[in-house]
């Protein structure tokens, strides 16, 4: 997305190009081609799915057409990884480097490892208490709760006169992978009928995808998982400089 003369464009290629994407699979199977996409244009030219669809059908509602909705559609699949992940802004990543952005963003902690060393915050962990637990034995566990983005904010105590700042603190657990978004549902009201735009429903990946496959780059330095997405991201678009890689990326764990 440009802002030229007061304005917002999309980007994208011509409708005939053949290097356009032209269905939802198609984008799956780049975003696992590739690795990982930032949904919409970004810092480093050319690494999107913005840039290669058509510009002329998003927020239309098309679902043939429209990648917003595609976006619904993909993450509904569970095929990839969706959600906030390349500066608190939307993207997929591939279940084969879904470990390394675990491991790098995480800094090799689990969400209940980070609480206890204090990484994590109390506004965190009201959130995430709705996702993990613990069984009978101690061990942790993922809950089954499916909870409409809407609903969590005011069950976790966010609002007026409660917890401040509930989409930085979504955003945030979503760029640590700790969730991403599984679905989109609209509200219903007392009479069961739905209403207003769709809102995400979340999960933490190891409920999707199970804690081994999420977890199995924990075994490297989270620097060096940090190194192999840096790395990816410049065989792809070596003319990108190291600064624009990394403000999409985020920067080298410590």
């Amino acid at each position: 997305m440009r802002y030229e003369n007061g304005e917002f464009y999309m980007q994208g290629l011509a409708w005939n190009d053949p290097f356009r994407i032209r269905t939802y699979q198609e984008l799956i199977n780049w975003v696992n081609e590739v690795g990982f996409l930032p949904l919409f244009a970004n810092e480093v030219t050319g690494f999107s799915a913005e840039e290669h669809v058509s510009p002329n059908y998003w927020w239309t509602g098309d679902i043939e057409q429209d990648p917003w909705e595609w976006r619904e559609i993909i993450a509904r699949s569970q095929k990839v990884a969706y959600g906030k992940f390349f500066g608190n802004k939307a993207g997929f990543i591939s279940k084969e480097w879904l470990p390394y952005f675990a491991n790098a963003r995480r800094n090799g902690y689990d969400f209940d490892a980070r609480y206890a060393e204090g990484l994590a915050g109390h506004r965190e962990k009201v959130i995430m208490n709705y996702f993990i637990g613990e069984d009978s034995e101690g061990e942790m566990i993922f809950k089954d709760n499916e909870i409409l983005s809407t609903d969590l904010k005011k069950m976790a105590g966010f609002g007026k006169g409660g917890l401040k700042n509930y989409q930085g603190i979504i955003a945030g657990l979503q760029m640590q992978l700790y969730l991403v978004i599984t679905d989109f549902r609209r509200r219903k009201n007392k009479k069961g009928e739905a209403y207003g735009m769709s809102v995400s429903v979340m999960f933490p990946p190891e409920k999707l995808w199970g804690y081994e496959l999420v977890t199995s780059a924990y075994g490297e330095e989270p620097a060096q998982s940090w190194q192999r997405i840096f790395g990816r991201v410049k065989k792809l678009y070596p003319d990108a400089s190291d600064a624009e890689v990394v403000s999409l990326i985020g920067n080298m764990p410590f």
